[in-house]
């Protein structure tokens, strides 16, 4: 079952928006978004449309809005536990965090966004566009690598839900690696990704499949064209893959403009028009976000050389490395403030740890300890709330201290709990109960949802990358659930270790059965 197969109101006006923002018509888009919002009731319906409506204003560029829409889609999406909602806004909230020079907010957005659709235990073409944004996040911030993983997720995804591959062929991405690379004195590296850009193009039109190509990705093949012609790489000009036409692209995508009037200024370079491509530069207004703020520089740079002036060219080229350089540093910055603020964040736990004579809180994992665990359970279970608890203990804890050591097995038990942590719903609680045993707390809970639960934990902790972190040791959970069942003349505490015993039964059952498979 799909994203969408949940929704219950306005499905077809949903569907419609996504087609027109698929076709580079976001502010079509947007007027059936708005509608929707305006009428209807259905929570799910709400938080799609807003999230969409977001997407809508970032292709617009409508740096303005950003702020309120992302706080409008925020609340919207917050009380809803579905995975790929969280996923596909944290996306679209770091681009717009990237467009509006935040890079602090737009890397805690890509990691929230990553987790959150690595969650998805359903995933349909709605989640295959989520790891699309997320992917042209990560390429905007020249998180290159990343942006190749998370738009191969992508494709994997959308092929299963029969989205064609070269919808997501995403020539961006690559555009923008290329481009690093030129801003950063390896143009030889530049043409061979460019090349590659242009081999993938050639293949879509060979094989009749161009047509399902996005309007905006066209309009990257068309400057990856241009840029090759304009630093001397032979490019045919005429026919489909004429690098004027396909700039002609991109309907009303803001970046499609934006490559638009630089792939004008490349061409007038490679047409032996210099001195025109200068003075485009000095008039054209194109986004730092797009192709980043040494593009205009290094063009200009290219122009010059072409045109004679090489003391002028020497200068663009400085101007332009020393922009790519800012960017480095302030990514590194991010890095290193994030850094320092997580040593703070431990050291202040430690000193709160060893003064607190009665520590509520785990000092390795940061979960809830046991006494705060009991506490709870006991809050929860006098005020006569339904309540399910469940015991999560790991497979393959003991081989990982075995072979990796002690600080690997610390490592693996703080891994484990970010990964149980993110896919619990609002309202349940995660407690460390000692050693390689966690506790889940699902309040007005049955057993039928327990078991939803567990297959999101163990999904989760699955998918997880263990192989980098332990190789060779695969990491696992057995959950077992039980009921709190209090009554008269039973006490908390008697209710509590029956309900613990059963728990910790059914885990034992459920690390049998996952031995004997």
């Amino acid at each position: 079952m799909g994203w969408l197969d949940r929704v219950e109101d306005q499905v077809d006006a949903l569907r419609r928006a996504r087609a027109l923002q698929e076709a580079s018509r976001s502010a079509e888009a947007c007027t059936v978004l708005d509608r929707v919002i305006r009428t209807t009731a259905d929570p799910y319906t709400r938080a799609d449309a807003l999230v969409q409506r977001l997407s809508a204003l970032i292709n617009l560029g409508r740096t303005a809005e950003f702020t309120r829409a992302i706080e409008e889609a925020s609340a919207a999406v917050r009380d809803l536990a579905e995975p790929y909602l969280h996923g596909h806004l944290n996306a679209l909230a770091a681009l717009a965090a990237h467009h509006q020079g935040a890079l602090d907010r737009c890397v805690t957005h890509l990691v929230k966004a990553a987790r959150a659709l690595t969650a998805e235990d359903d995933p349909d073409r709605d989640t295959a566009w989520g790891w699309h944004d997320l992917a042209m996040a990560y390429s905007y911030l020249s998180f290159h690598g990343h942006a190749l993983g998370a738009i191969e997720r992508a494709r994997q995804v959308g092929l299963t839900a029969g989205i064609p591959e070269e919808t997501f062929a995403a020539p961006g991405i690559r555009l923008r690696n290329a481009v690093a690379l030129d801003h950063h004195g390896d143009s030889d590296g530049c043409l061979r990704v460019l090349r590659d850009v242009a081999g993938d193009f050639s293949r879509f039109l060979r094989q009749g499949r161009a047509g399902n190509i996005r309007p905006s990705s066209l309009a990257a093949y068309g400057y990856a064209a241009a840029r090759r012609a304009a630093l001397g790489d032979r490019v045919e000009f005429g026919g489909d893959g004429d690098p004027a036409r396909l700039l002609g692209h991109g309907a009303d995508s803001a970046r499609a403009r934006d490559l638009r009037q630089l792939g004008q200024v490349c061409l007038a370079v490679a047409d032996g028009r210099p001195i025109e491509a200068v003075a485009r530069l000095d008039t054209t207004r194109v986004s730092n976000e797009t192709l980043g703020a040494a593009e205009p520089p290094r063009l200009r740079s290219i122009a010059l050389a072409r045109a004679g002036d090489h003391a002028g060219a020497h200068r663009a080229d400085r101007h332009a490395f020393r922009l790519a350089a800012q960017r480095s540093d302030r990514l590194r910055d991010v890095y290193i403030d994030g850094i320092a603020a997580r040593i703070d964040h431990e050291e202040m736990r430690r000193e709160a740890a060893r003064y607190e004579g009665e520590a509520l809180t785990d000092p390795l994992t940061g979960l809830p300890n046991r006494r705060r665990l009991e506490r709870y359970i006991g809050a929860v279970v006098a005020r006569g709330e339904r309540v399910v608890i469940g015991v999560c203990d790991l497979d393959g804890f003991k081989a990982v201290n075995t072979r990796h050591g002690h600080h690997s097995g610390d490592l693996v038990l703080q891994r484990i709990a970010g990964v149980i942590n993110r896919v619990m719903r609002r309202g349940d609680f995660v407690a460390r109960y000692g050693g390689d045993e966690f506790v889940v707390v699902l309040p007005e809970t049955g057993m039928p949802e327990a078991a939803d639960v567990a297959r999101r934990i163990q999904a989760a902790v699955r998918t997880e990358d263990w192989e980098t972190l332990v190789p060779g040791t695969p990491v696992g959970v057995s959950i077992g659930f039980a009921e709190v069942s209090g009554g008269s003349g039973v006490s908390i505490r008697e209710a509590l270790g029956t309900a613990f015993e059963l728990a910790d039964r059914e885990m034992l059952r459920a690390k049998d059965r996952s031995r004997a498979s």
